[in-house]
Parts: C-alpha cells; sequence; structure tokens
C-alpha cells in the first residue's frame, strides 16, 4: 500500500554493498553504463505479497536529473523475458520490450502529485521474504521500450449531472457520488470498468446486466460514511456526535449541499492515472459546521492486485470554536451486521446486503441479496484512534484522531463480497484486512541508495 512509508534511513553501502558484484542488466541492444542501487528492508518477520512501495524525490539525491525515458526499473531477482515472437512484435510494434539479462524491468510510475511538472515519488510494487534486504536498480539510458497494461484507473467523470471521482482496482472501485462519502463497487471478476460508468452513464447497481464481471455497487451510503468519510467531533458532551462538510446549518435535510457560494463546495483531480497506481484528490472548502470553519484535501489511492485504498487527509483550514475538536474518519454499519471486529485502529464489519438503489423506488435492480459484503477502515496507530460509535446518519464506526501539528493523518479502507474473486466470507475478509494493517503499521524502510558506473565506464 502507498503508505507503507519508505523511511529514509542513509546507511552507508560504500564500502561493504549488499550485491558487489551484481552483473549489469541488458534489453536488446540497450546496454546501460549507469545504475541507482536501492536497497529496501522488509522489518516484518513474515512475506509481504504486491506490497507497494514508494520513493519520494528527495530520497533519491542519488538519481541524476533525466528524463523518464532514460530510467528503467529493474528487479535483478526476476528471470529476464525472452525476445518477443514474431506474432508479439507485428502486433505490438517497436515498443515491445526486448530480449533481457540479469533481470526484469517491472511496472513502476513516476507520479508528479502537486502538478508542479516535476515528479514527486517513484512508485512500484514488490514482493519481499521476511526480513529481507531487497536490491533494486534504476538504469539510466534513453530507450522507449515496454508496455504498460493498465490494473488500475481513476477518473473524473460526468455521472447523472454532477461531478464524479473514480478510482479502482481490478476487484474493488471506489467512487465519490456524494462529494465526502465514499460508494464501493465488487466485481465478479477482475476487470476495470469505471469508464464505462462514467461515459455512458450506466447505473452501479445495474451495470452487471451489461457485463456480469462488472458486479455492482454494493453498498448504500445515503446519509451515511459509505465506505469512508471525515468529520470533527466538536462536542465535548456528546463524543460520538460529529459533524460532517456535507450537512451543516445551510443545507438541512438534504444528502447535498446548498449553493457553493453559501455552502461547502468540492473540487476533484486526478493526479496519476495507472497503470499500477491510480490517485485522485479531493477538496473540500468553505465548510461552516456552526462550531468551526474548515478546508481540507484527500488524496484516495487504488493499487493493482489490492482491495483496499487510501487516503492522506490534510486539513489545510482548521478553525474550531472548541479547542478540544478532534478529526473523526468514519464507515457505515452494515445495517444486518453479522460479523464485526475492532482493535488497535482497526475495524471491520460484515453481513449479508441488499443490493439496491435508494432513488430506485422498487421500480428495478432492487432484489439482488448478497450472502456478505465487507468493508474495513484501519487508522495507523501512530495517530492514536479511538473507537467509536457514531449513532447518527444511519450508524457509523469511526475513529476519533487527535489533531497533530501538520493538522493530517491517513486511513485505509477495503471491501470485499461473496459474489467476487476474493475475500469472499467474513474469515477470508477479516484475514485480509489484518495483514493488510499490520503491513500499513509496519514501514519499509530504505536502507541506501548510490549511483554505480559499469567498470571501464
Amino acid at each position: 500500500m502507498q503508505r507503507l512509508r519508505v523511511l529514509l534511513l542513509f546507511v552507508s553501502l560504500l564500502t561493504q554493498p549488499l550485491l558487489a558484484d551484481q552483473p549489469w542488466y541488458t534489453q536488446g541492444d540497450f546496454e546501460p553504463v549507469r545504475r541507482v542501487e536501492l536497497v529496501v528492508h522488509n522489518t516484518l518477520d513474515r512475506a509481504r505479497q504486491n506490497s507497494p512501495v514508494t520513493f519520494r524525490r528527495d530520497q533519491l539525491a542519488a538519481l541524476p536529473d533525466v528524463h523518464e525515458l532514460a530510467i528503467t526499473l529493474v528487479d535483478p531477482g526476476l528471470p529476464g523475458r525472452p525476445e518477443p515472437s514474431d506474432d508479439l512484435f507485428r502486433r505490438q510494434g517497436g515498443h515491445e520490450a526486448r530480449r533481457e539479462t540479469n533481470g526484469a524491468w517491472i511496472p513502476y510510475q513516476l507520479d508528479d502529485l502537486d502538478q508542479d511538472g516535476l515528479w514527486d515519488e517513484l512508485f512500484f510494487m514488490s514482493d519481499f521474504a521476511p526480513d529481507e534486504r531487497k536490491v533494486f536498480y534504476i538504469y539510466l539510458g534513453y530507450h522507449n521500450r515496454g508496455w504498460l497494461a493498465h490494473r488500475t484507473h481513476a477518473a473524473i467523470g460526468t455521472y447523472a449531472r454532477h461531478t464524479v471521482a473514480y478510482w479502482e482496482a481490478e476487484d474493488v472501485g471506489w467512487k465519490l457520488w456524494y462529494p465526502t462519502d465514499i460508494d464501493v463497487f465488487g466485481k465478479r471478476s477482475p476487470v476495470l470498468m469505471s469508464n464505462r460508468l462514467y461515459m455512458e452513464n450506466l447505473d452501479g447497481y445495474g451495470v452487471s446486466t451489461v457485463d456480469p464481471a462488472y458486479g455492482s455497487d454494493i453498498m448504500q451510503v445515503g446519509i451515511s460514511f459509505g465506505g469512508g468519510g471525515v468529520g470533527v467531533f466538536e462536542d465535548n458532551e456528546h463524543p460520538n456526535v460529529v459533524s460532517r462538510p456535507r450537512f451543516t446549518q445551510r443545507s438541512p435535510g438534504t444528502n447535498f449541499n446548498a449553493g457553493p457560494q453559501s455552502d461547502s463546495r468540492y473540487a476533484f483531480t486526478v493526479l496519476a492515472n495507472g497503470p499500477i497506481r491510480s490517485v485522485v484528490r479531493a477538496r473540500t472548502f468553505n465548510w461552516y459546521s456552526g462550531n468551526g470553519t474548515y478546508a481540507l484535501e484527500q488524496i484516495y489511492s487504488a493499487y493493482a492486485g489490492q482491495s483496499y485504498a487510501t487516503a492522506r487527509v490534510r486539513f489545510t483550514q482548521f478553525e474550531p470554536l472548541n479547542p478540544e475538536t478532534v478529526f473523526a474518519a468514519g464507515m457505515r454499519k452494515h445495517p444486518d451486521q453479522t460479523s464485526f471486529y475492532s482493535s488497535d485502529g482497526v475495524v471491520i464489519n460484515g453481513g449479508p446486503e441488499a443490493i439496491r438503489n435508494q432513488d430506485d423506488d422498487g421500480l428495478r435492480e432492487n432484489s439482488l441479496m448478497v450472502d456478505f459484503v465487507g468493508t474495513a477502515l484501519v487508522v495507523p496507530e501512530k495517530y492514536s484512534p479511538e473507537y467509536v460509535f457514531v449513532p447518527g446518519y444511519d450508524g457509523n464506526h469511526a475513529f476519533r484522531i487527535e489533531p497533530n501539528k501538520q493538522r493530517e493523518f491517513e486511513y485505509l479502507i477495503a471491501a470485499g463480497w461473496s459474489e467476487g474473486s476474493v475475500n469472499k466470507n467474513a474469515a477470508e475478509f477479516q484475514s485480509y484486512v489484518l495483514n493488510t494493517a499490520e503491513e500499513f503499521n509496519a514501514p519499509l524502510h530504505l536502507l541506501g541508495t548510490r549511483l554505480e558506473a559499469r567498470d571501464g565506464d
């Protein structure tokens, strides 16, 4: 997951490199003579599978200023690709990868999250053995070969006459039908499909009539936190009463705000669109709760091969009238909850679910009952989250989070359902979430970086 934050612990490897004689990667006629070595430590005593790795630009001081097509990220432990067949080469053309030796290039992204024209994070995903110190190489030198099939997607679309943000992986996707509280859609088979939803304006509850693999929206949101949402706890006498940006004194009795000049307003931007991580930024402005004035941004990310998304939350304006106001993160309690877990910043719930569109008035697509829908919310232990049940807004599981100097925190949401291809029951889903939460709380460590040149160059 993205927030397996890679900590910058510069440990000199110049005198004792881990792989001093590691042979150099080649691909066809690409024979680089410079590379940057990255060493990453898995601090857990168990393996991690398909774990996201994030390096900030300032953690890669050894990397020269080069064009993105002059960077090739290689895992030296993987078998190299063979020379493409004639059929593959004819179909894919000159950008198809050639025969590799001494490792294989792996999918990665150079994401410009602040949109200033400079990439901010190198992102990739990899497996790690228990307590492994794993070496990767960034090979330097221009070539334009290597296709990256997208396994995640993000977009801003006009959906039923209003702006909606989407981010998805193959098994689960998320969207902001409501601007602050997340809808969840589950797929029956691994597939990307949100582009069909917004381009054709397909009803998320009936999209399986287009293709059964597309699945369905699997959670009613309404006035709840849905699959995940944020707010503030402002009332010391009622610590389970929460204030939220789309429910203010200026917009009583509705699921949406009043006009954007007089009430809360929102803006959405796609920051990265695959192939292995897709990122959307949602900004909230002009939120007046009656007991404070706030503005914030959330950066949501989906990850290839995973059934969770992460959110970075930062309050850009935090002016509560009550100085003891704290942050809130929550999710909807399933109406027929049959499974529940809460401990150390993790809450998981699930049960049978009626898949229905509340706006459809029983006319169609309102008869699907599934055996299990599970959702989870994880807040890292470093934020000292305190679980609280919020009975208002149809009932929600939530965490109280003390504000820090940066006025920011992170959370993770996950989902599974009985008609999907993974995490099909309460036991499987809980195991997946607890494994994920452990990794969320145990950052990978960057042990060192260095620039190398091949002998004779």
